[in-house]
């Protein structure tokens, strides 16, 4: 297949050689336009990889049976907005961002849409990309042309093993977001490891409880006990790891919290609940932002 690797982060890197190594023609997009980018993966089956791989061709783009987007949720719309021209109305779009909402921001297009969500755990550091840990990958669409394209999940598992095909992808986005709505702020207000959140159940199990309320009203059917035990699960098999929303703060980046916590305030609102301890997270973690984002230049939804 032809495919286009939208945003060059740790996810973005990891998808370029694994589809690479299964022979698709790749290229990645960047903001600012190249010929080439450079990509080193510490560990990628047992073995370093470096490599260049060809950018911002726009006749590949246009030719492209799949645009693989790895951006942070608030670079989400600006860039496909942007680049929705350039493609051809066929190719679908397969969101791969933690969050939720970014989709709502787009101008009407007919490319099929598709909603991803993964737990594959890397960073990148010195532009090398360590990829700590193996995870699985969930896809499913979220328009109704999307449908015809669950042979993604197949084409993808090849590559970076496990892919599944979820008929309901909401359900899904909506447990992550569960996940991250937990994980990533306190992880910025305790500055620490995943693991060290099992030292507070109190706090977690009572954002739980808020969220919970909203997943309800939003006709996702599970137990409170149940979204406990399953974000409780996650810490631990995270244990080791720095949440993308703490390493965003100590590099004094813009985080992805209006599209994580901030998308389930807008959720709450609309269903006129008021859910006081993620509002207090939230604004904890806008306060952490503007200590080095004074007159801040960043919007929901834009790019830098």
């Amino acid at each position: 297949m032809k495919i286009t690797v939208l945003g060059c982060g740790a996810i973005g890197k990891l998808w370029l050689v694994a589809l690479s190594q299964q022979n698709h023609d790749i290229q990645a997009w960047i903001r600012v336009p190249q010929l080439f980018v450079s990509v080193r993966i510490d560990n990628f089956n047992g073995k370093v990889f470096d490599q260049q791989f060809s950018a911002n061709d726009e006749k590949h783009l246009a030719e492209s049976e799949l645009l693989l987007v790895c951006l942070k949720a608030w670079q989400v719309s600006d860039a496909i907005n942007n680049l929705a021209p350039k493609l051809s109305p066929h190719c679908p779009i397969l969101l791969l961002h933690n969050g939720m909402g970014s989709q709502e921001e787009f101008l009407p297009l007919p490319n099929p849409i598709l909603l991803g969500v993964t737990t594959h755990g890397s960073y990148q550091e010195n532009g090398i990309v360590y990829h700590k840990s193996q995870g699985i990958t969930h896809i499913g669409s979220a328009t109704a042309n999307a449908d015809k394209f669950s042979f993604l999940a197949d084409v993808l598992h090849y590559a970076l093993p496990d892919v599944a095909w979820h008929n309901e992808i909401h359900t899904i986005s909506w447990l992550k977001l569960a996940v991250n709505c937990i994980i990533n702020p306190l992880t910025v207000i305790y500055d620490c490891k995943n693991g060290n959140l099992l030292q507070h159940t109190a706090q977690i199990d009572l954002l739980c409880d808020e969220i919970h309320q909203v997943m309800e009203r939003d006709n996702l059917h599970t137990t409170k006990q149940m979204l406990v035990d399953y974000v409780m699960n996650v810490i631990e098999q995270t244990s080791e790891n720095y949440s993308s929303m703490l390493q965003d703060i100590r590099a004094q980046r813009h985080t992805e919290i209006d599209y994580i916590t901030g998308f389930l305030l807008r959720r709450a609102r609309a269903y006129g609940l008021s859910i006081k301890e993620n509002t207090i997270i939230y604004q904890f973690i806008k306060r952490k932002e503007e200590e080095y984002e004074r007159l801040s230049p960043h919007l929901p939804g834009s790019r830098q």
